[in-house]
């Protein structure tokens, strides 16, 4: 028999094994491989982990519940702000000033108000007219099923927390306008955090966070009506907005609206809020805010309803919450005169006057203030009311105006009936 050459292949031979993968390309696939394990691996321990610390958050709050009962887990849990269930000195402060009737020596708002005597203050004066409850929704029916407990915080409240108070100007700086604002062109002094897009705030506090910045000055005067002021509403949209009205040489006319909110209970009361629609206002300031001419602020009251209220009959977030809507007659503070030093001193620093042991301010003659440009309260507020609702960009009329209007621009009319107002948070 003849035998093939070597060359030569049968059709059915089998193909030449696979030439084995060079070792640098087999030790990056390990690699790769041992990475992805990797990854693998520390998902599924990091999940591992926080399903066993939801776990024991969930065991604790079982333990504390069965411990504490639903009312004392609410006070518990209104105390515990870093929700770590424990409860640190920091947190139990208020309440150990509250049963000691203490108050520390020094405050954040102490620290961030102190002023020399030898620059100007101003007294500043608070009128208050508490809510008629009369006005309230629930009243029509002698406020059948609201407890006088859940109410206690509105009814005790019916004078402003300090009558009077003393600032130095240099407080009032956060209300300056950035450099190059112009005229009627609104800017945020505190801005808010918040959109109709990314919800509200918690309904289960009680004690607002320390203000910070600009912040503190609008706590401070705000803390004039009532002890526990939030600077910062739940709900959008929150802050203080301004706006320059008028310009001289030497001075600034800005108007303001703040929304801001107070929380009338304490524990172991369930929360109640009371949300006024707007705090508007007016400040007359020098531009390095050594000096303040003049201060206004009140909550509009030509509105028959002009607060809302909204209080927790349970002890969680989900519990369930009364609503209504009031009138508050006066919500107002006001300077009672200019700034003016405490001591004047001459050129070499010699004292040359002093306020009185009395009390009675020195008697100063102010010049008269010439603007040069100037712009209407009117027009004004319109401004800071586009900048909170810009939706108010459109031009709403009341009623019977709107029918005549759309007659004579041959137009369809959208009306909106509400309890309350569209465009302030007493709605």
């Amino acid at each position: 028999m003849g035998r093939a050459r070597p060359a030569a292949r049968s059709p059915h031979s089998p193909e030449p094994a696979a030439q084995p993968a060079p070792p640098r390309s087999r030790a990056r696939a390990l690699a790769l491989l041992g990475a992805l394990v990797a990854a693998v691996a520390a998902v599924a321990a990091a999940r591992a982990c926080a399903l066993l610390a939801d776990a024991q958050a969930a065991a604790r709050q079982e333990s504390a519940l069965k411990v504490l009962g639903t009312d004392g887990l609410f006070l518990f849990s209104s105390l515990d702000t870093d929700q770590d269930m424990y409860i640190s000195p920091e947190e139990f402060k208020p309440i150990a000033e509250k049963l000691t009737g203490s108050v520390p020596v020094t405050s954040y708002e102490e620290e961030a108000l102190q002023h020399d005597p030898s620059e100007e203050t101003l007294t500043i004066e608070a009128r208050f007219q508490p809510l008629l409850t009369e006005t309230m929704t629930k009243s029509k029916d002698g406020f059948l099923g609201v407890s006088r407990l859940a109410l206690s915080g509105l009814r005790n409240w019916t004078t402003a927390a300090s009558p009077t108070a003393v600032f130095a100007a240099r407080h009032f700086r956060p209300f300056l306008p950035p450099p190059g604002q112009e005229l009627g062109q609104p800017w945020w002094i505190i801005p808010g955090e918040l959109s109709v897009f990314t919800g509200y705030l918690s309904n289960n506090r009680f004690y607002p966070p320390p203000p910070k910045d600009k912040e503190v000055i609008i706590h401070r005067l705000l803390s004039m009506f009532h002890p526990r002021p939030f600077v910062k509403t739940r709900f959008a949209p929150q802050g203080t907005v301004a706006c320059l009205t008028a310009i001289s040489d030497s001075y600034y006319t800005v108007m303001f609206r703040i929304h801001a909110e107070f929380q009338l209970s304490e524990p172991p009361d369930f929360p109640f809020w009371f949300s006024p629609g707007q705090f508007t206002g007016h400040i007359i300031l020098s531009k390095d805010a050594t000096h303040i001419r003049d201060f206004r602020l009140f909550v509009p009251n030509h509105r028959s309803l002009n607060v809302d209220m909204e209080w927790l009959y349970g002890a969680s977030e989900s519990s369930n919450m009364e609503v209504d809507i009031g009138y508050i007659p006066q919500m107002e503070l006001e300077a009672m005169g200019p700034s003016v030093p405490s001591v004047i001193l001459d050129e070499d620093g010699n004292l040359m006057d002093s306020r009185q042991p009395s009390g009675e301010p020195l008697q100063f003659v102010f010049e008269e203030i010439k603007w040069h440009q100037q712009l209407s309260w009117e027009e004004a507020a319109r401004r800071l009311e586009v900048a909170m609702y810009p939706f108010k960009k459109v031009n709403y009329l009341p009623f019977t105006e709107a029918f005549d209007r759309a007659k004579a621009e041959n137009k369809l009319v959208h009306s909106i009936l509400l309890w309350g107002a569209l465009d302030d948070q007493s709605c």
